[in-house]
């Protein structure tokens, strides 16, 4: 009996969005917001977080500066039942923070690194990673202190008998180079959004990108937004359409989509199955402020899911 169904190393902030504000933004005056929220943001403390609220049992390993802000996100990702013992504090370093600034065409996503970008190979307990049955890692391109190492420690998981899946997210530097070609290799399941599938590829469409990531990875997953979602897997491609829902927030639908795709496979369900799931758990988050506020509400999770086919 394995500790974890699934364990992730990676990146934890908050997220602080205003609302309302124009998308075209002078300077020297003072823009108000409609509205403002808080919440648990970063990829990989989304996918944590959400997946805990879906009855997975998660470990997870992050470095966080000992300040209010990260004692607040830590505070939001242990009240879903995630395994923190192994968090690293780093003393004087500031926790990182992102800055959303929704418009009703795009969004502006500021970001301040501080910890976010400072795990490091050495600060992981790679036994504690280890004992789940699946490794997960978002956020490639900003774990910048532990980059160089990424391959070496997506194949310690695989050699101790685990499954992985990654989802690189954007690339800041729009480069797509570093370690991603050296993981890949070790990477059971990619989940990227079609910009991404193409930016990973080099390829100027998507089915180019996907028929080039099939070759190299086991089960390429794209997420599509109000396309909905497809794998593709040898020869086999399977598709979801995605679940029609009145949006709050699209913050982090990408990242709840992984948490249960990622809870449905963990179950043994098929490619369809952990597609049509991931969309409605990606929809589910957008009825919300943020990537978990929704799944915080144990009640409209109930109602939401409820309603639908649960597998």
């Amino acid at each position: 009996m394995t500790r974890f169904d699934i364990t992730i190393a990676g990146e934890i902030n908050l997220d602080l969005i205003l609302y309302g504000l124009p998308e075209q933004m002078p300077t020297e005056r003072e823009l108000l917001a409609s509205r403002f929220n808080m919440t648990l943001g970063s990829s990989s403390a989304i996918v944590a977080h959400n997946l805990a609220a879906l009855g997975s049992r998660v470990g997870f390993i992050t470095k966080v500066g000992d300040d209010a802000l990260g004692k607040m996100a830590l505070e939001r990702l242990g009240a879903s039942g995630v395994e923190l013992s192994r968090v690293v504090r780093a003393g004087a370093a500031a926790s990182g923070v992102t800055v959303i600034l929704p418009h009703e065409q795009g969004r502006h996503i500021l970001t301040y690194l501080g910890t976010i970008s400072e795990l490091r190979f050495e600060d992981l307990d790679l036994e504690y990673l280890a004992s789940g049955r699946h490794f997960h890692m978002s956020s490639l391109f900003l774990q910048r202190a532990l980059a160089t190492r990424v391959p070496e420690l997506f194949q310690h998981m695989k050699s101790a008998g685990l499954t992985t899946s990654l989802d690189t997210n954007d690339d800041p530097d729009d480069r797509w180079q570093g370690a991603l070609d050296a993981t890949l290799p070790y990477v059971d399941i990619l989940l990227p959004n079609e910009r991404e599938a193409m930016r990973i590829a080099r390829a100027n469409d998507l089915e180019s990108a996907v028929a080039r990531l099939s070759e190299r990875v086991k089960t390429v997953v794209v997420k599509m937004e109000s396309q909905g979602a497809m794998a593709i897997t040898g020869s086999k491609r399977f598709t979801a359409p995605a679940a029609n829902v009145q949006v709050v927030d699209p913050v982090g639908a990408g990242d709840s989509f992984d948490a249960g795709f990622l809870h449905q496979f963990l179950r043994g369900a098929d490619l369809k199955t952990c597609l049509v799931y991931g969309n409605l758990c990606g929809a589910f988050s957008t009825t919300a402020s943020g990537g978990t506020e929704a799944f915080r509400d144990s009640k409209a999770m109930h109602e939401f899911f409820g309603k639908r086919v649960v597998f």
